[in-house]
C-alpha cells in the first residue's frame, strides 16, 4: 500500500467544495494506519468523494455510491486519469465548435452570469450532457463545477459568477435582490482561462490508481454490489446525512442544473434518507449497513462519522446505535470527533447564529 505522497497530490480534493465535507485527514489516517494491500474501500455516501480519493492517494481501489448527481459528478472527477493539457484542449475544441441550444432566461440568470459566460457554460454543459465518457471529460466537468459559482477574487477571476457562495448556491429571489441593491453587474470573465488555471492546479500528480462511483441510492441492495463479483470491501468509511439535513439538492441546484437537472431551485426530496422521525431515519440507515454487509469480507471494519444539528431533537449518538441494531454489524467504539465548528464539517453550515455546535462521533463496528 502506498502510504508516501507528495501534499500536491492532494490538491485535487479541493476540486469542488461542498457543503458538508469532512476532512480529509478522517478517512487518510484511517487507511494509512489500517488497510493492508489490496484492500478495497466503499463509501455508500461518498458525497464529494473524500474517502475514495484518499483510498486513491494510498494506492487502494474503491467504490463510491451516492443519490446525488452532483456528488457522483464530484466524485467521478477525483478518480480519472488525466492530464491538464488533455482537459483544456476538450474544453477549447467545446468552446470553438458548438453553439449553446438553449440558455436559461429570468431576472437570477441575467445577475448570476455575464451573457457570454452564461452561453459558454451552456455550450459546456451541453457537450457534457451528450457526452462524458473520457476522462478528460469527467475531468472538465468536475472543473467546471467547482468554478461555478464563488466570491470574486482580488487578484484575477476563479469563479464564473457574480458574488456567490462558493460551497452552496443562493436562492434565486435573495442572490437578485443583493446583487441589485449593491450593483454588483457580472463581469465577462475568460471562461477557458479560468479552465485552465485549475486543470494545471489539480491535474498534475497523475497515478494509476482509480476507483469507481455509481449514482444510486444505497438503500437499494445492488447499488453497493461491487463491479467484480468475486470483490469484496475491507473497509466502509463514511458519513451519512445528519437527521434533520434536508437541503443537498436544493443548496446545489446551480450544480444539479450544470449536470442536467432543471433551471430552478429543486426541494424535492426524493432518493434520500427519510427525515420524518428519528426511528424512520434509523431504519434507513440500518438498510444501508445491512446492503455494505453483504458485499463486504467477514472481518471487514466500518467506520462512521456521524453527530447532529441543534434545532432537531434527536440525540445523534442514541440514533446512531439504533441503527446499528440488527443489522449485521456490531460497535466496538465510539470515539468523540470533536464538534462541527471545529472541524468544518457537516453540521457547521446548518448552525443557528448562536447555537452551540453538536459534538460528532466516529463509530468502529465489525461484521456481527
Amino acid at each position: 500500500m502506498t502510504d508516501v505522497f507528495r501534499l500536491n497530490d492532494t490538491a485535487l480534493n479541493g476540486i469542488c467544495p461542498y457543503f458538508t465535507m469532512f476532512p480529509l485527514d478522517f478517512p487518510l489516517n484511517i487507511l494509512q494506519q489500517g488497510a493492508g494491500e489490496g484492500d478495497v474501500v466503499l463509501d455508500p455516501f461518498c458525497g464529494r468523494g473524500t474517502t475514495n480519493f484518499a483510498a486513491r492517494l494510498v494506492g487502494l481501489r474503491s467504490l463510491g455510491v451516492d443519490s446525488s448527481p452532483v456528488a457522483a459528478a464530484i466524485t467521478s472527477s477525483k478518480l480519472v486519469r488525466a492530464t491538464a493539457g488533455d482537459i483544456i484542449d476538450e474544453a477549447r475544441r467545446i468552446l470553438s465548435e458548438r453553439e449553446a441550444d438553449h440558455t436559461p432566461t429570468g431576472d437570477f440568470w441575467q445577475w448570476a452570469f455575464h451573457s457570454n459566460v452564461l452561453n459558454s457554460l451552456c455550450r459546456l454543459r451541453e457537450a457534457l450532457l451528450e457526452d462524458c465518457a473520457t476522462n478528460a471529460r469527467v475531468a472538465l466537468r468536475g472543473i467546471v463545477l467547482g468554478a461555478l459559482h464563488g466570491p470574486k477574487q482580488k487578484t484575477f477571476p476563479s469563479y464564473f459568477s457574480n458574488q456567490c457562495p462558493r460551497t452552496y448556491a443562493p436562492k434565486p429571489a435573495y442572490a437578485t435582490r443583493f446583487w441589485r441593491e449593491r450593483a454588483l453587474a457580472p463581469e465577462p470573465v475568460d471562461v477557458l482561462a479560468i479552465i485552465e488555471r485549475r486543470a494545471k492546479r489539480y491535474y498534475r500528480a497523475p497515478t494509476d490508481v482509480v476507483g469507481a462511483v455509481r449514482l444510486a441510492d444505497s438503500r437499494e441492495a445492488e447499488a453497493l454490489k461491487p463491479q467484480q463479483p468475486e470483490t469484496k470491501f475491507d473497509w466502509v468509511i463514511t458519513s451519512p446525512p445528519y437527521y434533520g439535513m434536508r437541503t443537498y439538492i436544493p443548496d446545489q441546484w446551480l450544480r444539479n442544473w450544470f449536470v442536467g437537472g432543471a433551471d430552478v431551485v429543486d426541494y424535492n426530496n426524493r432518493d434520500q434518507l427519510v427525515h420524518s422521525s428519528p426511528e424512520s431515519f434509523a431504519n434507513d440507515l440500518r438498510l444501508v449497513w445491512r446492503n455494505a454487509g453483504n458485499v463486504c469480507s467477514e472481518d471487514a471494519k466500518m467506520v462512521v462519522r456521524f453527530g447532529g444539528i441543534t434545532d432537531r431533537h434527536a440525540d445523534p449518538l442514541k440514533l446512531i446505535k439504533i441503527s446499528f441494531t440488527n443489522s449485521g454489524w456490531r460497535i466496538v467504539t465510539i470515539g468523540d470527533a470533536g464538534s462541527a465548528a471545529a472541524g468544518k464539517r457537516q453540521a457547521d453550515a446548518f448552525l443557528r447564529a448562536r447555537s452551540r455546535p453538536m459534538n460528532e462521533y466516529d463509530v468502529w463496528a465489525i461484521r456481527d
